[in-house]
């Protein structure tokens, strides 16, 4: 293998290690989110769409304040995520580090908004809803970045085609689509845990009765610093 070719794979292996770390970040917020500030979703929207179809058929007694707010302000972070980052890209301009500092700077805002804020779930006040608003922005960026990276297998948001993929490509799938016998199945394998260990470790710390900003500091800090590992390195291309 040529030079270029080794670091190419340590380049590749440093953006696996911190894209998992932005997964472990999403188990995280998802916690705060649905066990602190709701229910609600702020990075995985397919649940907010299917608590607002609940309404209509009067069953669940779900609040739809919660997710109809979250899906609104996430739908505005993943615009301006779009028309920064391409406008970034277009420059020539580091577009991933941009898209996690902005990241990292609504989350410190959500942690501001939710400065000694009691978890509350089942019937969230106002500042619960303002702090999950902040988030849902947040998470906004964070899909459009990790789309825009489109690394196979860590798509640092959700697990579900990734676990597809893990089981597909397995041993026991044994589906050559999925990748099977390249190995693929070990980054799957990291990124499903580094989700569930991130939900584990924000539900602990919510039942340890952590207000709501010291369980979204560390996420802020995470965020930000693996903008930072990454500020030295190429501009990535994009999908």
């Amino acid at each position: 293998m040529s030079l270029s070719g080794v670091m190419d794979v340590r380049a590749g292996r440093r953006l696996t290690v911190l894209l998992l770390v932005l997964t472990w970040v999403t188990g995280l917020v998802e916690a705060v989110s649905l066990l602190a500030l709701g229910p609600v979703f702020t990075a995985m929207q397919t649940g907010n769409v299917l608590f607002l179809s609940f309404g209509p058929a009067h069953q669940g007694h779900l609040p739809a304040l919660a997710p109809g707010v979250s899906l609104l302000s996430f739908a505005l972070g993943a615009v301006c995520a779009a028309r920064l980052e391409g406008a970034a890209q277009a420059r020539g301009r580091h577009w991933f580090v941009l898209g996690l500092s902005v990241e990292a700077a609504l989350i410190t805002v959500a942690a501001g908004i939710g400065w000694d804020l009691a978890p509350r779930y089942g019937s969230p006040a106002a500042r619960h809803l303002l702090t999950a608003s902040a988030l849902a922005v947040a998470m906004g960026f964070r899909n459009v970045t990790s789309m825009r990276v489109a690394l196979p297998g860590v798509p640092t948001t959700l697990v579900t085609r990734t676990m597809t993929a893990l089981l597909g490509g397995s041993a026991l799938g044994h589906d050559s689509a999925f990748g099977y016998g390249t190995g693929a199945w070990g980054r799957r394998a990291w990124a499903v845990s580094a989700m569930f260990t991130g939900g584990l470790t924000g539900g602990l710390l919510v039942r340890a009765g952590c207000p709501v900003n010291w369980l979204l500091l560390p996420a802020a800090a995470l965020v930000l610093a693996v903008a930072a590992a990454y500020v030295r390195q190429p501009a990535l291309r994009g999908v």
